[in-house]
């Protein structure tokens, strides 16, 4: 190789080492996060998430737990549910009836207090806590426009979304385009130390309430809304308001920065069982062991139908049929909670029934039905009724000819 090409491919290695020691020094904690996630397996979330912010919760014991018979279960069904969740990559199935536990499966050596990532859960306690600080009357009404509570938005055409837009994901901002490449909107989003004004400079993109896209903005708008309605940090907010008055174990939000903006849209890192008492606090319609935790009609309100998409309510699933399931769900009361990667809750109120099911952190599974695991164990009570058999049903189409 001729020297003065040797010099000009050194000087080029030197700029480019150069560029990027200047890149990591400009914003060391995004490098960090960003490289952190191409190299540590999914499971490494509470490296991850540093750092974080902790919402003190009431430490309380579960609910008490009791033999399937008692609460009309059928036990081989619970046992058909556990075979398939274990099969798929699942590390919890809890399943709660009239608020005792009545079943619990458990695998890669966790248990019900381990700490877990819970995905996008979190976005269903921002909807939970919106609710409370309607009936505190600290925010007015879920159609209350975002140009009254938040001031830089007063005058801006952004200011027209309303809370009822965030809570039901169709806020009308444009989304960052999906890219891996650390210069692109999502991954600075992501792993940024700006994020709440990452979010503020998304622009409209469409009419607000009239499509439902999914994206972290409108969750964290909803945060952004709690924190200046109260005057007080999301985590606190969220603590005392919800988390602690359910018992929950100490948890923690994922912040942007140190004392920065915690993170409402998912990374929350909780004992994965407490998911379990949110389910039991949704079927009940806010209340929780006989506590009114939140206002009676709350919960109904988060189940109606998103105007974007009939399928989905405030951050719930309420449709019957379900991409990626066999079947419709067998209880027409059934609604939801996505975690993103594979968490569920499933809730059916008529049954006062709650199934909770924690994924193995980005396990992908093509062959997973999203409704095996609650219909068996819907089918599997003793008071169940299906469809045709219910009153009011059509006889004609149980007995052929009358």
């Amino acid at each position: 190789m001729p020297a003065g090409t040797r010099k000009i491919l050194l000087g080029s290695a030197g700029l480019a080492v150069l560029a990027a020691l200047l890149a990591f020094a400009s914003a060391p904690l995004f490098w960090k996060r960003y490289a952190a996630s191409l190299l540590l397996p999914a499971s490494a979330a509470s490296t991850l998430y540093q750092p974080r912010e902790l919402v003190p919760g009431g430490n309380e014991p579960p609910a008490p737990r009791v033999a399937p018979e008692q609460e009309s279960l059928d036990t081989p069904a619970l046992e058909m549910a556990a075979a398939y969740a274990g099969a798929h990559h699942s590390q919890a199935l809890i399943v709660s009836r009239h608020d005792h536990i009545v079943f619990e499966r458990y695998w890669q050596g966790t248990r019900f207090d381990t700490l877990a990532d819970a995905q996008s859960f979190p976005r269903v306690l921002a909807a939970l806590a919106v609710g409370i600080a309607i009936s505190h009357r600290v925010i007015g009404w879920p159609d209350e426009p975002l140009g009254s509570l938040l001031p830089q938005w007063r005058a801006d055409p952004r200011g027209a979304i309303t809370v009822r837009d965030l809570l039901q994901m169709s806020s009308g901002l444009r989304p960052p385009a999906l890219s891996a490449v650390p210069w692109g909107a999502s991954a600075r989003q992501r792993f940024g130390t700006h994020f709440m004004a990452a979010l503020m400079n998304e622009p409209l993109a469409g009419v607000p309430g009239t499509s439902r896209v999914d994206q972290a903005a409108d969750p964290q708008l909803l945060a952004l809304v709690l924190e200046r309605a109260t005057g007080q940090r999301y985590a606190a907010y969220l603590s005392q308001a919800l988390w602690r008055r359910l018992g929950a174990a100490d948890a923690w939000a994922w912040l942007d920065r140190p004392g920065g903006t915690a993170h409402a849209d998912c990374c929350m890192l909780a004992s994965q069982g407490d998911w379990i008492r949110v389910g039991q606090l949704l079927v009940r319609d806010g209340n929780y062991r006989g506590a009114e935790v939140i206002r009676p009609g709350w919960v109904s309100q988060m189940r109606a139908p998103a105007r974007g998409d009939a399928d989905y309510g405030a951050y719930l699933r309420v449709g019957a049929r379900v991409a990626g399931g066999a079947e419709p769900y067998a209880a027409k009361d059934l609604f939801a909670v996505d975690g993103g990667g594979g968490n569920r809750l499933w809730l059916v109120p008529s049954l006062q029934l709650a199934v909770l099911r924690i994924a193995i952190p980005a396990a992908k599974d093509q062959s997973w039905d999203d409704t095996r695991i609650p219909n068996l164990i819907v089918r599997g009570a003793r008071d169940y009724l299906p469809a045709a058999a219910r009153p009011g049903a059509d006889v004609s189409a149980l007995v052929p000819g009358h």
